[in-house]
């Protein structure tokens, strides 16, 4: 497999974990708001992951972390979303 196959692949499983995975669920639910900006983020994250693909990669590792900023960002709702929980 080529280089550029393994990596689109790769990517293509991080996706999927990335929007249907941990941060889909628990703490998260009873907050629509959060649950909403949540869906947003995983939307921007996948077409940043468009952009990548339609640019063979090569965004000077710009776009990459990006991503990893949004994923920064799910871990925060998550957590304001642990905290909301402790306070009812």
């Amino acid at each position: 497999m080529s280089k550029k196959k393994t990596i689109l692949f790769a990517t293509s499983i991080a996706a999927l974990a990335f929007t249907g995975g941990i941060l889909s669920a628990g703490p998260m639910r009873g907050h629509p708001n959060l649950e909403h900006a949540r869906d947003h983020l995983n939307q921007a994250w996948e077409e940043i992951n468009a952009a990548q693909q339609a640019n063979e990669w090569d965004m000077n590792h710009h776009a990459e972390k990006a991503k990893e900023l949004i994923g920064q960002a799910k871990e925060q709702l998550v957590k304001a979303a642990e905290t909301a929980n402790e306070h009812r």
